[in-house]
């Protein structure tokens, strides 16, 4: 059982219960893992200024190991990346990363989205789905291959999220706890 501290940041609108990262900060809980999962600000109508200092706030004072972003979480990683002034994790865990073109009005401070030279991370896992309406497989590969690291690709999984059946999502609760 690994005692890595993980910080578990939710996309557009959150990802309250059934989703899967509640499920996994639930099952890291109870195992006495340290675990952040906070609420940012403001989820449902997002500011990519505001996710990004509260964030860096939470990333000072948590000092995570572990990161497990999903959806538009990822881009806040990017854009937080692509500030430079964040100290880099062990572990990062890229689900269901968007296009980094995404035309959305509700989340258009997030857009385009820079690709940083750092990506902040030892060791990064980039999982997508290849029916994600989010972004089409090309880029999903396009942004793996930028940073050399392997690229999960699960069939017919939509979003990754608890709309496409990922409540309680084992394979990513194996990888972030070690099992």
């Amino acid at each position: 059982m690994s005692q890595n501290k993980t910080l578990i940041l939710h996309g557009w609108g959150g990802s309250d219960a059934p989703h899967w990262q509640a499920e996994l900060a639930s099952e890291l809980a109870k195992n006495y893992g340290t675990v952040s999962f906070p609420l940012l600000d403001n989820c449902h109508f997002p500011s990519k200024n505001r996710w990004v200092k509260q964030v860096k706030e939470i990333l000072s004072d948590f000092k995570p190991d572990t990161v497990v972003c999903h959806s538009l979480a990822n881009n806040l990683w990017l854009w937080l990346c692509e500030e430079g002034e964040i100290e880099e994790v062990q572990r990062l865990f890229m689900v269901s990363l968007p296009s980094l073109q995404t035309e959305e009005k509700t989340i258009k401070t997030f857009f385009p989205c820079p690709l940083p030279k750092n990506i902040h991370a030892k060791e990064v896992h980039m999982i997508v789905s290849d029916n994600d309406p989010w972004v089409k497989m090309d880029e999903a590969k396009e942004i793996a291959s930028q940073f050399d690291i392997p690229l999960a690709i699960i069939k017919d999984a939509g979003h990754i999220n608890d709309d496409s059946g990922y409540g309680k999502w084992d394979l990513i609760e194996q990888m972030v706890i070690q099992k």
